[in-house]
């Protein structure tokens, strides 16, 4: 398989592709996370260097994956509970302030959903650390969303991230991507990004009814949905798993 992978600061040809045929790749409710506007609005003109388009040559007109990641100052030896949108609001406040970023991390690597199972997202994060170390970063971060987890909702993070195979790698297919890659997973982010709505919106979001108080079960979430009728509201809060890149700088 040859698949041409390039940044937009390399390819800003390659913009216009990264919305077209990823519908679905997300479930809806993902779209309305708040910080993610906060990153996805500017990245492509502040980040060029950070966001990544995957082409084949046999069909140049459609990328079959794409990739973001943010540069950004974090110098505490542990990464944050605050997972993905905690990396987005730390960039943002470094670059508004003028301070010089110490690490990368990645926020997105996402396979064309008819694309999925090829090998592409190990081509992706293959790329990034590339990319990356070539910037002169010795550390890329990744607050993984576990690609198996939806499958167990009521089961723990904690204790899902910990499950390995007979190999030693980790039975979740992502978190085994990233750990053949190189990265080392670390700990779990209780509450990498969390989404809130009124009952309304979970319900035109899911097309489940909401109506009643108590955990709600949603395709693709990673964990239940917090539902309250009488406050009219509905929040989710998803853990993701930190794992660390150490990086051979060029």
């Amino acid at each position: 398989m040859t698949i041409d992978i390039a940044s937009l600061a390399e390819r800003p040809d390659l913009a216009p592709l990264l919305d077209e045929g990823f519908d679905g790749a997300w479930p809806e409710f993902m779209l309305w996370d708040p910080m993610g506007a906060v990153y996805y609005g500017v990245a492509q003109d502040l980040y060029p260097e950070f966001v990544f388009a995957a082409v084949d040559p046999a069909d140049p007109g459609r990328a079959v994956a794409r990739a973001y990641a943010v540069p950004l100052r974090w110098t505490e030896d542990d990464l944050p509970d605050g997972g993905w949108d905690r990396m987005i609001q730390r960039a943002t406040l470094n670059r508004l302030t003028g301070t010089t970023p110490t690490i990368v991390s990645a926020l997105e690597i996402c396979v064309r959903p008819d694309r999925r199972g090829s090998g592409l997202s190990a081509l992706m994060l293959a790329a990034m650390r590339e990319a990356v170390a070539k910037l002169g970063y010795d550390t890329l971060v990744a607050p993984v969303r576990p690609s198996g987890k939806h499958a167990r909702p009521d089961l723990p993070m904690t204790e899902y991230a910990t499950r390995v195979r007979d190999d030693g790698l980790p039975v979740d297919p992502w978190l085994r991507v990233h750990v053949r890659a190189g990265g080392t997973v670390e700990r779990v982010a209780g509450r990498s990004m969390t989404i809130s709505g009124s009952l309304a919106d979970w319900r035109r979001w899911t097309g489940l009814p909401f109506d009643r108080s108590g955990p709600v079960r949603v395709p693709g979430a990673l964990v239940p949905v917090h539902c309250d009728v009488a406050h009219d509201h509905a929040v989710y809060v998803e853990p993701n798993v930190w794992v660390r890149h150490r990086l051979p700088v060029s």
